[in-house]
């Protein structure tokens, strides 16, 4: 069934539309890149359109409009993030199914997802004129409407149930939902998605070598490129793991493209809390470390790892230091340091600043009205550095940062690295 039939056929006549998907063979690479990239284009193209060629009107300012690269990259940034929804949203359908008495199965519950979304996919048209783009939200509930529908039919939810399963699931999308968002708005935001990278001559490339353009391999185009090669070899895995009837396959392959794309194209073991606590010091920005905490969580090939510690005296000055492994999701962050990401604004309660330092991204916050300081960085690509004090000033909390043993830190990147 063609895109335009099978969209069409599951807005307007669902009942009996999901029967006909429930029945249907399905294998997730020519699912997301027939369904799911086509239609989550839509959105993601009408926003670069809205906002970076008819731009916004403010009142007293006038016309606002994205920088032009990056309205691009932010387009292709929210297509990727569109296909890494519906797979976490796929696997928590899935996870939940025991518990509503449905039945645990991959393909159904990917299905499930990825129709699921397409009212809200088609409704994305409306952010060209970008005032308009509040209308959208009825399109998301018609869409908790056709997942009501679809769970039943797909997963073989107990009738009586289906309204318990359909809550938990919108629940968990809604989280998903806000996670992807302020991940785009860390980018757009603070990093403006390095528009001066890509927009100025930061690319390098080498002379082809096949049919196909071969970027340098160190340049920001280069290293998507090798993360598209590494998530092209994957859904191969996956056609390969439904043709073969094997669910754990299916399952481990599915999880194996997802812990790429969110690794930077390699799946990243993050270092164990008992390495990454010794970089936490007794003593920080001339405080005594009053509690302490590491742990390591995440789900199977996605893991993250952070140690904390508080620190503070009697005078009432307190700091709390934040040592991340992004591991798992570690090519979010590679991301931002590919595209040189850099920001800066100010107002009446103080300014903050994104920058790129010596090969590391910088991140400073300063308050002018008595409020938290933080100073931030990021070393190798991966690991996150996050200070925030009360009564102590951002280059008191920078003097404390550049004197924990970063170097080391540094050389600890490739550590867990499975190519």
């Amino acid at each position: 069934m063609s895109l335009v039939d099978r969209a069409k056929n599951i807005c307007l006549t669902p009942n009996t539309e999901w029967p006909v998907i429930a029945a249907e063979p399905v294998s997730p690479g020519p699912l997301v890149t027939g369904y799911v990239v086509p239609l989550a284009a839509i959105g993601a193209v009408a926003g670069f359109i809205g906002g970076s060629i008819v731009g916004t009107s403010l009142p007293f300012i006038g016309t606002y409009r994205v920088p032009f690269m990056t309205g691009l990259v932010l387009a292709v940034f929210k297509i990727c993030m569109a296909v890494v929804g519906v797979f976490i949203l796929s696997f928590i359908i899935k996870a939940l199914a025991p518990t509503f008495g449905a039945e645990q199965n991959s393909s159904q519950a990917l299905k499930v997802a990825v129709y699921s979304y397409t009212p809200a996919w088609i409704a994305g048209v409306l952010q060209i004129v970008p005032l308009l783009g509040i209308f959208a939200i009825f399109a998301a509930f018609y869409g908790i409407y056709l997942l009501y529908l679809g769970l039943p039919s797909l997963m073989k939810c107990p009738p009586d149930k289906t309204v318990g399963y359909t809550a938990v699931v919108v629940l968990c999308a809604i989280v998903l939902t806000v996670v992807l968002a302020g991940i785009g708005a860390m980018f757009a935001g603070a990093g403006l998605l390095g528009a001066r990278a890509l927009g100025a001559g930061g690319l390098g490339t080498t002379p082809p070598q096949s049919s196909e353009v071969q970027f340098d391999k160190n340049s920001p185009m280069g290293k998507l490129q090798s993360l598209g090669n590494k998530l092209d070899e994957s859904t191969k895995k996956m056609e390969a793991a439904q043709k073969s009837g094997d669910e754990k396959a299916q399952a481990a392959a599915a999880f194996e493209g997802l812990g790429a794309l969110l690794g930077g194209g390699n799946r990243v073991d993050p270092i164990a809390i008992d390495q990454i606590k010794t970089f936490v010091p007794a003593n920080f920005a001339g405080l005594t470390k009053t509690s302490s905490s590491a742990e390591k969580t995440g789900i199977a090939g996605i893991m993250v790892s952070k140690a904390e510690a508080t620190y503070g005296d009697a005078a009432g000055k307190r700091v709390t230091l934040e040592i991340s492994d992004t591991g798992g999701v570690s090519g979010l962050v590679a991301f931002a340091g590919w595209t040189g990401m850099e920001g800066e604004k100010e107002d009446e309660n103080g300014s903050e600043k994104t920058e790129k330092v010596n090969g590391r991204i910088v991140h400073e916050r300063i308050s002018k009205n008595g409020g938290n300081n933080e100073f931030g960085i990021v070393v190798g690509d991966r690991f996150v550095i996050a200070s925030t004090g009360k009564g102590v000033s951002t280059d008191d909390l920078k003097a404390a940062v550049s004197g924990l043993d970063l170097s080391k830190l540094e050389s600890m990147k490739d550590v867990g690295v499975k190519k």
